[in-house]
């Protein structure tokens, strides 16, 4: 039984603002779950009808899946993380073109990719061509035609994200689409966080090959999915058995397979019965209220398309990590950039890499929605952000004071 949208499947003590990190798992998800890890443990490669039954389990909800992008079923590849995903269609399609050795990807992409590519240049497998972006985080089209056109018979693939998990800038993921479709270059788009956010279907992005994953859509952690086109060449990096149709090795994680399916067809019904009134006014309402409040806040990705319930947010003189725990103490979740990278004290390359200026990029912290986040929560929330904000400065300035 899929839960209603509109009522936030859990009550919680603090205003969650860290969706692009995580999602809550629908208590749905939690209850198949729990029933497949207690009655339907069998071995899904098993021949008996125990192993036969979590198999068809597993294909219910692959065909789940598939149905949330617009995919046939055999078409869709589980694995254990957006990260592995992308991976494979990296490292897969590199190896499956022996005469194309260069990736087109962008230095505004997830560590997943961004990394990866760094790696496999590193190590002599293929070059990278970085492409260019405007300053709002906007890839430039004609730019991207041009040297797709030059290197067509070169390049082995094209890799950009749908949207940034760290500013929500979204790719115009069609006309990119078109683009690799007129000079023959496959395509893959990191959709982690696209699918089950807004609309996404590989038909209409023409894409090649797209990752996602079940923890950013209110589904478990340790489940990730690649769409590969049926016909498109790839080679499995997990070698073994003939799991996936010998594309990715391993005993397939029942459990978490199931809560993918559910979490898929939950986010595929609030598409359908929110279009027209899904929050797009909530993250404008909160930057809104922010910036009256605290007029020098920068929105990272102004005058850019971004996806609904991301709001990257800068306030110069203070630092990214301090307002973070700052929020957190005063009950608001919020982060420093991605998710993976926390931890770190250097800026996130993604804003430098748009050019946005380090004291800023140091001072600039991600707040991102989710379909259960309410119109009271972003107004405590922005209440809370500025407060924390003002009574910082207040202390670093009185610290400098101190100090002369």
């Amino acid at each position: 039984m899929i839960g209603d949208w509109r009522t936030p499947p859990y009550t919680c003590d603090v205003i969650y603002l860290d969706n692009n990190a995580t999602t809550m798992p629908l208590p749905e998800v939690a209850h198949v779950m729990g029933e497949s890890l207690l009655n339907n443990w069998g071995n899904p490669s098993s021949v008996h009808r125990f192993g036969q039954a979590a198999r068809a389990h597993v294909e219910d909800a692959r065909e789940q899946v598939a149905q949330l992008v617009g995919a046939g079923a055999r078409e869709i590849i589980f694995c254990s993380s957006g990260t592995e995903s992308a991976s494979l269609a990296l490292r897969g399609v590199v190896q499956a073109h022996a005469k194309r050795r260069l990736i087109v990807t962008s230095k505004l992409e997830h560590s997943a990719v961004r990394n990866l590519a760094e790696q496999l240049e590193s190590d002599g497998v293929c070059q990278v061509i970085w492409v260019e972006h405007a300053t709002n985080g906007e890839l430039h089209l004609e730019r991207l035609r041009l040297l797709v056109k030059k290197h067509a018979h070169e390049i082995a693939l094209v890799s950009l994200m749908s949207v940034n998990n760290e500013t929500g800038v979204a790719l115009c993921v069609r006309e990119v689409g078109e683009i690799c479709r007129e000079s023959g270059v496959l395509f893959h788009t990191d959709a982690t966080q696209s699918v089950g956010r807004q609309p996404f279907d590989v038909a209409d992005a023409m894409v090649d090959f797209a990752t996602f994953t079940a923890h950013k859509l209110h589904g478990p952690k340790g489940v990730g999915a690649l769409f590969a086109r049926r016909g498109a060449p790839i080679t499995p990096q997990l070698v073994g058995g003939p799991q996936e149709r010998d594309r990715r090795a391993g005993t397939e994680n029942v459990p978490g397979v199931v809560g993918f399916g559910v979490a898929a067809l939950a986010a595929r019904q609030w598409l359908k019965q929110s279009a027209g009134v899904a929050p797009n006014t909530l993250r404008d309402e909160f930057e809104r209220l922010i910036q009256t409040s605290i007029p020098d806040a920068v929105i990272n990705g102004i005058g850019a398309t971004r996806v609904w319930n991301t709001s990257n947010i800068a306030f110069a003189h203070l630092e990214a990590e301090a307002i973070v725990l700052a929020l957190s103490n005063a009950g608001v979740c919020a982060s420093a950039g991605a998710a993976c990278s926390s931890g770190s004290l250097d800026p996130s390359p993604v804003l430098l890499a748009m050019g946005i200026a380090p004291v800023l990029a140091h001072a600039s912290v991600r707040f991102s929605l989710s379909r259960f986040t309410t119109r009271e929560d972003i107004v405590r929330a922005a209440t809370i952000v500025c407060d924390c904000v003002r009574q910082l400065r207040a202390r670093t300035g009185a610290a400098l004071k101190n100090v002369k």
